[in-house]
């Protein structure tokens, strides 16, 4: 299905009954992400999953200022209105993941509990924001200078892609002609406008985040078992799950425990 918000033709899914819960995917992703986990979920919810801005099937504008984190929380506040939905439960996976957060700090009163997967709440230094917008604009370079094809050779390559190698081929072979199917200036301008290095900080304001929280980390990224357990601390009502034997994407190498894990909090709350 599409809307049309903030002059941007969004893509999003919607399966199952209840009370809506919104997905929002990582860089490079899209809908598709969830395939495996929306089973746990549609018994239960009405599931919502959006093809981030400039991913999948929604446009992918030159205007770099329709990708901060600002604007697209702007925009899926707006996606909501056109859903008349007054609130929501909300998963987002890495970069979804800072979308989601920065949604509820945002729009606190339209969310009714967050899921976050390999999250972070930014960087908190102006020096280590500069050093990775840098190394985001290296990422931009090789995607306009050598395409698509070589970028995504490299970025399933990175170290912390590493334990997807135990997964299926054909699951594999399935997220890398997804990655295959963005463009180039959807991923540019999505690192260029809400890259890690581009976004606020918001450690310091994490106190103020009262719906319920559960931060999930795979054991096998210790970069963000030790976020989720820095964020945990700072977060009032956060409960924090480290999950074994998997690394990154939680979802996609373990989708049985995720999903199971995610429905099990979500109806202890609901």
């Amino acid at each position: 299905m599409n809307v049309t918000v903030d002059s941007i033709d969004y893509y999003y899914e919607i399966s199952g009954n209840g009370e809506p819960l919104i997905l929002l995917h990582g860089f490079t992703g899209d809908c598709s992400t969830w395939n495996a986990i929306k089973p746990y979920l549609i018994d239960s919810f009405q599931v919502i999953s959006i093809d981030i801005i400039g991913h999948g099937k929604t446009s992918s504008p030159t205007d770099v200022s329709k990708y901060t984190m600002e604007q697209v929380a702007f925009q899926i506040n707006n996606i909501m209105n056109h859903l008349s939905l007054n609130k929501a439960h909300m998963i987002g996976y890495s970069m979804g993941g800072r979308l989601a957060l920065s949604f509820a700090l945002f729009y606190p009163e339209r969310v009714n509990s967050l899921v976050l997967e390999s999250a972070s709440p930014g960087l908190r230094t102006n020096e280590e924001r500069s050093l990775r917008m840098q190394a985001d604009e290296q990422l931009c370079q090789m995607i306009l200078q050598q395409g698509i094809e070589e970028f995504v050779n490299y970025w399933e390559n990175i170290p912390l892609f590493k334990t997807q190698n135990s997964i299926l081929k054909s699951v594999r072979e399935q997220i890398r002609k997804q990655r295959l199917s963005n463009t180039p200036i959807g991923l540019v301008n999505s690192l260029r406008g809400m890259g890690t290095g581009m976004q606020p900080s918001w450690w310091d304001i994490l106190a103020s985040i009262e719906m319920p929280v559960l931060l999930l980390s795979g054991e096998l990224d210790p970069k963000f078992c030790t976020i989720s357990k820095e964020m945990q601390i700072l977060m009032s009502n956060a409960n924090l799950i480290e999950v074994r034997g998997v690394g990154h994407a939680i979802h996609v190498e373990d989708s049985k425990k995720f999903g199971t894990i995610v429905k099990e909090f979500l109806c202890q709350i609901t």
